[in-house]
């Protein structure tokens, strides 16, 4: 596993090229951009960052933008810095990316900012720290095009091979998502997964309030049952982890429970 903090060898010149025709000046944007000004062509990847210069130049590096391009995409790539005091911010910058800073910690925090900055017709998000295969995304955004969804989850409990995730987040992972699906009949096999292809428009419809780690499961109650969006999901291989992990399994865990109570009494 890599964990070089340098701008990445592996960018191509073809794939920093596009990156800066996709991408504009890091600036802050006060508002979200409208519907109308989204652009029927750009894919918008959003990650947030906290603490990540050991991973983000490479995560960056692995996205397949002349794949994208083959399928008649353009990228975007908005990295939601969300306090860091490492070069997380700088390598990010240095490889392409559109850096927008989130003050209020917190990943549901820096995934709702990064929302409103994006400008592209679809999103994608993912992990700063190499866990998501960036790969299949071209593939998964072809699929929301041409089949006509309007939210696909990723799956990454299926694949997971042994030691990449720990025996106590698995049991976690697994009893969050039996909730999900028993409370709100729920049609995704892994609540929390990071990693999300959807239409930005459907954000003008969804009602998301949380801060922290639950926005992972938030985001899925409302595409899949509140607003019974048209779904599927897709199983992928989940990496290990590159960095230090942010996760608070416990608190995050006891906050996320909290968060389903709270909406199954409303």
């Amino acid at each position: 596993m890599s964990t070089a903090t340098r701008k990445p060898e592996s960018i191509s010149a073809r794939a920093e090229s596009a990156l800066s025709r996709s991408t504009a000046t890091a600036g802050a944007v006060k508002t979200p951009v409208a519907a109308e000004l989204r652009e029927p062509d750009l894919v918008s990847i959003v990650m947030p960052a906290l603490n990540e210069e050991a991973a983000i130049g490479e995560t960056i590096a692995n996205v397949p933008v002349h794949e994208f391009e083959k399928r008649g995409f353009r990228v975007e790539i908005v990295v939601v810095d969300n306090g860091s005091t490492d070069r997380t911010a700088e390598i990010a910058t240095d490889v392409g990316a559109r850096v927008i800073s989130e003050d209020k910690r917190g990943y549901g925090n820096a995934y709702r900012r990064g929302f409103k900055e994006a400008r592209g017709a679809f999103i994608c998000t993912m992990d700063a720290d190499s866990t998501y295969p960036s790969d299949v995304m071209p593939e998964l955004v072809s699929r929301l095009h041409d089949d006509e969804l309007d939210f696909i989850n990723t799956n990454r409990l299926t694949l997971m091979t042994n030691g990449v995730m720990s025996k106590r987040n698995k049991i976690g992972n697994a009893l969050l998502t039996g909730l999900t699906r028993v409370l709100f009949r729920h049609p995704f096999k892994d609540s929390q997964s990071g990693m999300w292809v959807f239409r930005a428009e459907l954000l003008d419809r969804m009602n998301l309030k949380a801060g922290g780690m639950a926005l992972s499961q938030e985001i899925k109650l409302e595409a899949g049952s509140r607003l019974k969006a048209r779904c599927a999901e897709v199983p992928i291989t989940y990496r290990y982890r590159v960095g230090d992990s942010k996760l608070n399994v416990w608190r995050d865990g006891i906050i996320n429970l909290l968060h389903l109570a709270r909406r199954r009494l409303s």
